[in-house]
């Protein structure tokens, strides 16, 4: 009897032993550095358990094998608190810092550039190649409701939140620059601001010349004058898709739709662009002068004039030098 109690007690023991040992060395894997050589980036699907991440990262070659993993997240409590998303692990991570990342919920930050000048439809169609991003638009936005912006956002984050995002955004700023405007604009809303900052926008991306270019169509609305904008032909001709393949014609000109600011007098019926917060600041607070043209120099800026005669001379002038040839004195 005592030498059967004996054995079981030794038997006892030696389990005990080895489970001691299996937990150490499972211990060990899950605190020591992993196998990863190299960074890498893997995306923990929505829903999946301890057991199937343990499984992911070791497929991945993140962590050696998935066991110790589930075991360490368990005596660490934090094999119900992992998080899906996008994480970027780093070469030799360990297995419990990989679980710490995963409570923690600390996802690769994504980044997405709206630009100034880019109509709805382009910014529509880069929220939809997004990568990481999820679902549909929703309801399309107009032209001009959308502020272009760098917006950040995490893998599985929704397409239109993003939208959502860029909306609220336009309401603010245009809200708080169409409250600081300067007094007696001849624009009659803020949504009419919205059209005549797009046109800005398109036609210059040289933040000094804002607006100089914005005091030209203003002095033009007062006077009636026809706006005479490119990029709204541009845009009617396009339909909203973007810019042309080609240079603007003479018959472009002469195509009678509303967008024309060549045919048709004051402004056109929407936006022709989602303008940026500095084409909308300049708009509603344009340069002091009294230009009524201008035209552009071929390196990106313009010349402005007070009359036509001097607005011909430029045109001219600048004609003479992308011939290659010395302007005429004048």
């Amino acid at each position: 009897m005592a030498a059967g109690l004996r054995s079981f007690l030794v038997l006892g023991a030696g389990l005990i032993l080895v489970g001691a040992l299996v937990v150490i060395l499972g211990w060990s894997r899950y605190t020591l550095p992993g196998p990863l050589d190299e960074p890498r980036t893997l995306v923990i699907p929505r829903g999946a358990g301890v057991n199937d991440i343990a499984r992911q990262l070791w497929r991945a070659g993140i962590i050696a094998e998935p066991y110790s993993f589930q075991l360490g997240t368990r005596v660490d409590e934090t094999a119900t608190r992992l998080r899906s998303g996008e994480y970027a692990f780093s070469a030799g991570i360990s297995p419990r810092d990989v679980a710490a990342m995963l409570a923690a919920g600390r996802t690769v930050v994504r980044r997405l550039t709206l630009a100034e000048g880019l109509t709805t439809a382009q910014m529509v169609a880069l929220i939809a190649a997004a990568e990481g991003l999820e679902g549909d638009i929703g309801e399309l936005p107009g032209e001009g409701e959308l502020l272009p912006e760098t917006f950040f956002y995490s893998w599985g984050d929704a397409r239109r939140q993003i939208v959502a995002r860029s909306r609220r955004a336009m309401s603010e700023v245009l809200a708080e620059a169409w409250a600081k405007r300067t007094p007696d604009l001849p624009l009659r809303s803020p949504a009419e601001a919205v059209v005549l900052a797009s046109i800005v926008e398109k036609e210059t991306s040289i933040g000094e010349e804002r607006s100089r270019v914005a005091a030209v169509f203003i002095n033009r609305l007062r006077r009636n004058m026809r706006l005479q904008a490119d990029p709204t032909v541009v845009y009617g001709i396009s339909g909203g898709k973007g810019p042309m393949d080609r240079p603007l014609s003479r018959a472009d000109l002469e195509t009678p739709h509303r967008w024309n600011t060549y045919i048709f007098e004051g402004l056109p019926p929407t936006p022709i662009a989602n303008p940026g917060r500095a084409s909308l600041e300049a708009t509603l607070r344009p340069a002091t002068t009294d230009e009524l043209y201008f035209v552009a120099d071929g390196m990106g800026r313009h010349v402005f004039a007070r009359t036509l005669a001097e607005h011909n001379r430029n045109v001219t002038r600048l004609r003479e030098i992308e011939r290659g040839r010395a302007p005429s004195v004048q």
